[in-house]
């Protein structure tokens, strides 16, 4: 008996059956390739340790939804740079923000607390998709944690280090990785450039004025991050020459008189006026405090070389893509 053949309208839909489970598994396991490739991997050395107590450091590893819908940012130096990547913040310490980064907010952007506690429950409400600390706010991990994936985006090594590593991470959570890596190349030659100037400028004296007192601020040295990074800055990354080889032993410390401005005669002074930055109420402003006999003898003085620096941008944010560009600013205006 001969074998009745299959028609070929079955043959095809057959066919078309078995290119159409194949078309699927195809579907089903790009789908399963693009979820796992929306994520994005962030690792940093937390400490564990209470405020008192010696650092503790944990390696800790978030994985972060690229392209998050809600970000909630308690780090200013973030949210510079969200913002200038074309990124938006749906909720931050609204009363911290400065003004010249209002403008990375969204329109109804919520109050997230202050930069030492979160307003937890508020925050938990709005659903965020990601959430930034940084600086003052890293104690806040163990809570926020809790509520979405939790980054520390705090100083970590030198300023133009974590300043590549932070805007590097958030253009490839925003989607911006061609932003990011133009705006790090141009941070980095506008440094170049400061330095360069500061290089032929002579010797300079980074000042803190607070309250009518004065605080000479130090190169970091082995402190290269947090506190020591930022009083360290305008050597460590800008390159001014220090008037004295150790200062932190020359002035026993941090505190200084104005004899010690004229004792040392460096040829720039470079102010940051620590009461504008945290708007003391009733302070004097570092102009004034330095308008006197003594320092009118310096050489900083008479050669109108004594610089104020943008206290935002040097003490509160410290970081993020605008803010480093005010400071190169700030440094350039010596060659004008």
């Amino acid at each position: 008996m001969r074998t009745k053949p299959w028609p070929l309208a079955g043959a095809a839909l057959s066919l078309s059956a078995l290119l159409a489970l194949a078309a699927c598994a195809d579907d089903v396991a790009t789908e399963t390739a693009a979820a796992e490739a929306e994520t994005v991997t962030f690792t940093w050395d937390r400490n564990t340790a209470a405020e008192e107590e010696e650092p503790q450091l944990e390696e800790t590893t978030v994985e972060v939804p690229v392209d998050p819908e809600k970000i909630v940012v308690f780090d200013m130096a973030s949210l510079d740079t969200i913002g200038a990547l074309g990124g938006e913040v749906a909720g931050a310490p609204l009363d911290f923000v400065p003004e010249y980064l209002q403008d990375s907010l969204a329109d109804d952007a919520f109050d997230a607390g202050t930069l030492y506690e979160a307003d937890l429950v508020e925050i938990e409400a709005q659903q965020p998709d990601l959430i930034v600390i940084g600086g003052r706010s890293s104690a806040l991990y163990d809570d926020l944690s809790e509520i979405a994936p939790t980054v520390d985006l705090g100083m970590r090594g030198s300023f133009t280090d974590t300043l590549e590593r932070n805007t590097t991470f958030l253009g490839e959570v925003l989607g911006a990785e061609d932003e990011a890596a133009a705006a790090v190349a141009e941070i980095e030659a506008g440094i170049a450039e400061a330095q360069q100037v500061t290089a032929a400028a002579g010797t300079g004296l980074g000042l803190m004025v607070s309250g009518g007192r004065l605080s000479a601020m130090a190169p970091a040295g082995e402190d290269a991050s947090g506190r020591g990074a930022r009083g360290g800055l305008i050597y460590d990354t800008f390159g001014v020459e220090p008037v004295v080889e150790d200062i932190e032993a020359a002035t026993h410390g941090e505190p200084v008189s104005f004899e010690f401005l004229l004792e040392t005669d460096p040829d720039h002074l470079w102010v940051v006026d620590r009461d504008a930055a945290t708007s003391a109420e009733g302070a004097q402003a570092a102009a004034q405090v330095l308008d006197n006999e003594i320092v009118q003898q310096t050489t900083a003085f008479k050669e109108d070389q004594v610089h104020y620096l943008d206290p935002t941008a040097w003490y509160v944010v410290f970081g993020g893509i605008e803010t480093a560009q005010i400071m190169i600013d700030d440094v350039l205006k010596i060659a004008d």
